[in-house]
Order: C-alpha cells, then structure tokens, then sequence
C-alpha cells in the first residue's frame, strides 16, 4: 500500500482562490452578455426571485454549466486509482503520467491525469487546462470533470476515453489491432476538424489549440474524436490584432512554420497543425519518423512532392488500407490537407471550410466510389443497361461533377472576399503580417486546388467551368460537396 504525504495547505488555497475567482468572473462576463446583471443584496424579494431566475436561465443559455469542474482530495483520487498502481496506468508523457479511475461508488469511469511537478506542465498550464474546458463544451472536445489542486499535487480528472489515442489505432498498431479503415479516418479528420471550429469561431474570443496531434484526439467506443489537453491553449487575437505572440510551444513536425519561426500565433497555425494529422490519417505515417531514411523523416516534406503531381496521390495512402479507398475521396482528403499545409499562412482555408469538405467525405456510403479506378469493370451489369439508362447515368455524373466545380469556384470567390474583407479592417500591423501578395497567394492557392480537383474530375476548367456554374444555379445547391 502506497503512503501519500500531507502537503501545506496554503498553496492548494491559492491555487483553488485562483480557479474559483477566474471561473467567477468568466460566470459574470457570461451574464453580462445575456443582459443579466450579477445578484447583489436587495430588499426586495420579488426582485431577487428574479434576477436570480434569469441569471440560471442565462447559464443555461452560456454553456453546460460555467462552473462544472469538481474539486477532488488527492486521497479520492488515489483511491480511485488504487493508489496510482501501475495496472491503473494508461499512458504518460512530457506532461505527467494518465491512469483509468472510478469515482464515487466505482459506477463512474474517468482518466486520471498527474501531472509531473518536474514536467512540462506547471500551474499555469494546469490553471488554463481547468478553466478552459470548465467553459468550453462540445462533443468533440473531452469533458473535465474536475480537478485536484492539494499541496503540489495537481492532478485533472477527464471523462474516460475507451478506445485511446488517435496515435494507438493509427501509428502503434498491435499485430492483433485492425487498421482504420478509410471511412472512419474521414469521420474522425471531420471530428477533429468540427473541434477546432468551435473553438476558432464559436469560443467568444478564439481560442487557439495549439497542440493539435494525433495523440491528443482521443476516441470512444464509436471512434468519435475528441480534442484533450488544453494546458497550451491560447486566446486568439481579437480587435484589429492579427496574431498572439507566445513562446514556440507544441510539437515538433505539427507546429506551423511561421509560428516556429516568429513565435507569432494566428488561428491558421491550428489549421496547419491539423494539415499534418490529416497527412496522417491518409498515410500511416508519423509527423517526424526517425526510422525512415533521411529524405522521409519530416511527412511534410516527404509530401510535398506528391502535392505537385495529383496522378501520384494515390500512391500516398496508408498500405495497410490495402487500396480500399474511393480513389475520388482519397483525392479530395490529399487536396484539403495540401491546403492546410500552405507555407503562407493566409494561403490556408479557414476550419469552417475544412469542416464542410471533409463531412462530404465522411458521410460517404462505404459502397460509393469503390477503390478500383475503372467503374466499368467493377460495375458488372453496366452492359445491360438500356442506352436510356446509360445516357440518364452519364448525364446525372456530368451535372454532378459540373455542380462539383461550381461550388469549389465559389468556395475559392468566398474564401477571397473574407481575406479582402480582414485586409480592409486591418491596422498597420495587419499589413506588415500579411504579404502586399495576399490576394494573388489566395487566389493562386485555390487555383492549385480547384485544378487538382479537375484533374481527377477529369474536366477542363476554362471549357466546364461556366457549365458548372449554370448546373449549380438549376440544382439550386449551396453546399459544398466536392472540395
């Protein structure tokens, strides 16, 4: 049986005053935005039935609970870990050691995450981990139940993810462990992706993950991502402001090359680091795999010439996927994560954008678009078919990959109006971050992805184009199905 120290009493108060007196005045700033003004004594009581009646229904309205994270003792949480025993333990890192747990009567799961007092996560990663997921809720984001703050001791205590790390299913198979298939690769890129929207344009201000990789997304029984570990998480700019200035934190081979060059923070630095996890999940490979030979160590730069090339795209997926893939699908995945892996910054789409396409290819039915290349000969009754029936199929794949290129055109038109919109509003600084080449950056970028994507649509885009923006306007359709 292990002994636990009794540790001061004097820092854990600080620590707790510190977590409760933020919590409290995020709690305030969230009822300001509702019109609600905070309760104070009054004498009169109808009055304070009242206020206090709004100011519930405006928590509500704020979010899941501003304040929902418990204070746990060091000792319930060695209980529920059986004393921290190694059978208990799930994993560690830089940042400390993670144990699987049960609270309370034992009926409830949790991970247990102790942090190293000699690691990398000091009291202020701890205090910006716990405030952070006690106000931010989203199904792709983990849930914080609470948090240990006893003597030196800091421990957070998550809700538990059965099926690990992103990194277990993906880069440390087991012999015994099946590969992702192709379908749930696109769903968990398109979770991930839908976490980082939410913090980048939901969170009022952004917030900056900073730490995407892939032994950060964690998975549930059903494979459905969830973005952990918020202790390097930043506000994001706000105002005229185009970037935060930080210390280079993160991982090596995920971290945007602006920000490692600059220490200048923007949202697009997310965009970049989910780039690489996507590459990722396409090719099977790590972001940095000092086992490969010298040219091969650095994904991104392994990938870049495949970038150049869409007829060598399928040639980048994972092996173990054994070519069942749809190879339109994987084409699609390839351009997305080439556009987040723009060298510029402002070159790169926003997380909504990336959302949009990766769902298409997410919900996909498995018997859509099969690996083989060639539909003839996959398609055994297509020589039965009447010349009626051939003709309506070719012109049902004619209109939908004309509406294909339409939507990618205005996707791109959409994507330079935003930056031409942010430039206008811009300050000084605004202009010395972004190239005086912006805009043709913008428009050169899209040009790349809209003629990767006529490649393998097989069109041509002066001849298509405007055929595809007259099929869109028959279809009626806004939504982006093929980027």
């Amino acid at each position: 049986m292990s002994c636990f120290p009794c540790f001061a009493s004097h820092e854990k108060k600080s620590v707790s005053k510190r977590i409760n007196d933020n919590r409290r005045v995020q709690s305030e700033a969230a009822l300001d935005k509702q019109n609600v003004a905070p309760h104070h004594n009054d004498n009169n009581h109808k009055t304070k039935t009242s206020e206090t009646r709004n100011r519930n229904d405006a928590s509500d309205k704020a979010g899941k609970g501003n304040i929902a994270a418990q204070t746990f003792t060091f000792r319930e949480l060695a209980a529920a870990t059986k004393n921290f025993r190694q059978e208990s333990l799930l994993g560690e890192g830089g940042f400390g050691r993670v144990y699987k747990g049960r609270l309370g009567n034992g009926n409830q799961p949790a991970a247990i995450k102790q942090l190293d007092r000699n690691g990398l996560q000091g009291n202020k990663e701890f205090l910006v981990e716990v405030l952070m997921l006690s106000l931010l809720h989203h199904e792709n984001l983990v849930n914080l139940i609470g948090y240990c703050a006893d003597g030196d001791q800091r421990l957070l205590v998550y809700e538990y993810m059965s099926l690990g790390s992103l990194e277990d299913h993906l880069l440390d198979l087991t012999p015994n462990r099946k590969p992702l298939s192709w379908y749930t690769r696109m769903k968990i890129a398109t979770g991930a992706a839908k976490g980082l929207e939410y913090l980048h344009d939901k969170a009022n201000p952004p917030v900056i993950y900073r730490d995407l990789k892939s032994s950060n997304i964690l998975l549930d029984e059903e494979f459905n991502p969830k973005l952990s570990d918020f202790g390097l998480a930043k506000l994001g700019p706000v105002g005229d402001k185009t970037h935060v200035s930080s210390r280079v934190m993160g991982t090596y081979g995920y971290c945007a090359p602006e920000y490692a060059r600059t220490g200048q923070l923007t949202l697009k630095s997310d965009v970049y680091s989910f780039g690489v996890v996507l590459l990722e999940l396409i090719t099977g490979r790590r972001a940095i795999d000092t086992t490969r030979p010298t040219e091969e160590q650095n994904l991104v730069s392994w990938a870049q010439p495949y970038f150049k090339d869409p007829s060598r795209f399928p040639a980048m997926a994972d092996p173990l996927l054994q070519g069942d893939f749809p190879v339109r699908g994987l084409n699609q995945a390839v351009a997305v994560a080439a556009m987040c892996l723009q060298e510029e910054a402002v070159v790169r789409p926003l997380m909504s954008d990336v959302v949009t396409a990766l769902s298409f290819l997410a919900v996909t039915p498995p018997n859509e678009g099969a690996s083989a290349p060639h539909p003839a000969s996959s398609s055994p009754s297509l020589d039965k078919m009447s010349g009626d029936d051939k003709d309506r199929r070719d012109e049902d794949s004619s209109e939908e990959r004309q509406r294909a290129v339409a939507e990618a055109i205005q996707w791109g038109s959409n994507s330079r109006d935003e930056q031409k919109r942010r430039s206008k509003g811009g300050s000084v600084a605004s202009t010395a971050f972004v190239p005086s080449s912006a805009a043709s950056l913008v428009s050169l970028g899209l040009i790349h992805l809209l003629n990767w994507l006529l490649c393998y649509l097989g069109l041509d885009a002066h001849k298509d184009a405007k055929k595809g923006s007259q099929a869109r306007s028959r279809s009626g359709s806004s939504r982006l199905v093929a980027i």
